[in-house]
């Protein structure tokens, strides 16, 4: 049976893992090299870098952080952040990324999953994908949520499989920052749309929410989370433990 696997979040601003509500209000919280060393300590499966203004503000990713991130951890690390073209990929993985993860990108030029998966294989291609409910269609936004770009999020995520995406971050922004759960309708229609892993992100809130995704959605690969962790209201090893209690396989 596979394992399911939990996913810390590091969203880094200006050198500095913050995090908001509803992708709004942002706050400083702490370095993301102590962090991301204290989950590869802590028992997490894999990381998640997300320089979450490199697109908003049209630069590149910060390197030099990643690097000495990559340089920190003993866990798979997903990049993501400003990544428009090949080229960025590569920068990113000489970094030390095992995985690039694409969002605005790949709206604007939707063959670059193409290019990247060909390129360097699909296992290495994450599609980000930021959706919230608009008049009853889930959405695709851009820009770190600030822009609605009018496309169905459920056909986006068909096209970017299909286009070579070797996985999928759903990141609701609905659910983002409140606490209250996975957003598991938005979850179920992606999980019932492709064949690839799908890492459900925003709205954990306690252990209780993991073991609900878990047991509710038994296609989701992956429960990613920030706040909850980086505030230590969580720890890993424990939600392991009850997830483990609960009958779900993780890496223990």
């Amino acid at each position: 049976m596979i394992t399911k696997r939990i996913i810390p979040c590091l969203d880094v601003r200006d050198g500095r893992v913050v995090k908001g509500v509803n992708f709004k209000g942002v706050s400083d919280v702490s370095s993301p090299v102590k962090l991301a060393k204290y989950y590869s300590d802590s028992g997490a499966d894999e990381l998640v870098f997300y320089d979450i203004t490199a697109s908003f503000e049209g630069r590149a990713l910060f390197t030099d952080i990643l690097c000495e991130v990559a340089r920190t951890i003993f866990i798979p690390l997903t990049v993501g952040g400003g990544i428009n073209t090949v080229d960025d990929f590569d920068r990113v993985l000489k970094c030390g990324a095992d995985k690039v993860s694409v969002n605005s990108g790949a709206i604007r030029n939707p063959s670059l999953i193409y290019e990247a998966a060909r390129k360097y294989g699909d296992q290495c291609v994450v599609l980000s994908v930021d959706a919230k409910r608009v008049d009853g269609q889930f959405r695709v936004f851009a820009k770190g949520g600030r822009e609605d770009t009018g496309m169905d999020a459920i056909e986006w995520i068909k096209q970017g499989v299909a286009s070579g995406a070797g996985e999928i971050v759903l990141n609701s922004i609905d659910t983002d920052g409140v606490k209250k759960g996975f957003d598991l309708e938005m979850l179920d229609a992606v999980c019932n749309a492709v064949n690839v892993p799908v890492i459900a992100s925003g709205g954990a809130g306690g252990v209780a929410d993991f073991v609900t995704l878990f047991n509710a959605i038994p296609k989701v690969d992956a429960g990613l989370a920030a706040s909850i962790f980086h505030f230590g209201e969580v720890e890993i090893k424990d939600l392991k433990q009850t997830l483990y209690e609960n009958g779900i396989n993780v890496r223990r």
